[in-house]
């Protein structure tokens, strides 16, 4: 039987908040292994603080956003092949940096790790997995630092209220409440969310609890948002 192919878009807040976060990244691994009896993966991973530092030094001495995106570009490639070493993939395997190579390796490996795959303007590595999600017609799962959607950042705000569940049309309508900017914090980019509008990508939203994960690959109940309909 042919896997099935899960795309999912792993924060870089998850991957090293500040320091490397060792145990979730562990249990994180213990999860994709254990499903790839049924599963094929494409992590897309972000560039987290390390990205939103160097774009903060640029932004600084006044180099623009297309340089200030290259650097975060670059912050998520580090971190999916730091992914690949964690996972004790060959190194001489490297990432892909095209849907090409990775398509050529997604046919003799069950997980791939990348970062965002070329420069396009307004984009995160969302965007580069929710294209993937549209590509291999496959779901499309978002490990952040907060365990969903809320109507406000509930880092800010303590009485932010959770959101179980939205379509796709108003999700990307709170997407597009405020500009793009590189590094920005918001869930899902803006791009990310008119590429799920338009192809009818079912997408969760969960946060560092790991079994949440493993409850959505196994069709259960899960804590988390549900973007469809």
């Amino acid at each position: 039987m042919k896997k099935k192919v899960i795309v999912l878009s792993l924060g870089g807040s998850l991957i090293i908040p500040e320091e490397v976060d060792y145990q979730y990244l562990k249990e994180f691994k213990k999860t994709i292994l254990k499903n790839t009896k049924n599963y094929k993966f494409i992590v897309a991973c972000g560039g987290g603080s390390i990205a939103r530092k160097y774009i903060s030094a640029l932004k600084k001495a006044g180099k623009n956003e297309r340089f200030q995106s290259y650097s975060g570009i670059g912050a998520t490639r580090m971190n999916a092949r730091f992914m690949n070493y964690f996972f004790g993939i060959d190194p001489d395997k490297g990432i892909p940096r095209s849907k090409f190579t990775l398509k050529k390796y997604l046919k003799k490996r069950d997980i791939i790790f990348c970062g965002a795959l070329d420069y396009q303007p307004n984009q995160t590595s969302d965007s580069t997995a929710a294209k993937l999600a549209k590509n291999y017609k496959s779901i499309f799962i978002n490990l952040t630092n907060v365990k969903g959607l809320y109507d406000k950042n509930p880092k800010k705000y303590p009485n932010a209220k959770f959101i179980k569940e939205i379509s796709w049309k108003n999700f990307n309508k709170k997407a597009n409440e405020s500009k793009y900017f590189p590094g920005q914090h918001f869930v899902l980019d803006q791009t990310a969310s008119k590429i799920i509008l338009d192809n009818k990508i079912p997408t969760y939203i969960i946060g560092k609890n790991i079994k949440q994960l493993d409850n959505i690959l196994k069709g259960k109940k899960f804590t988390g948002t549900l973007i469809k309909g």
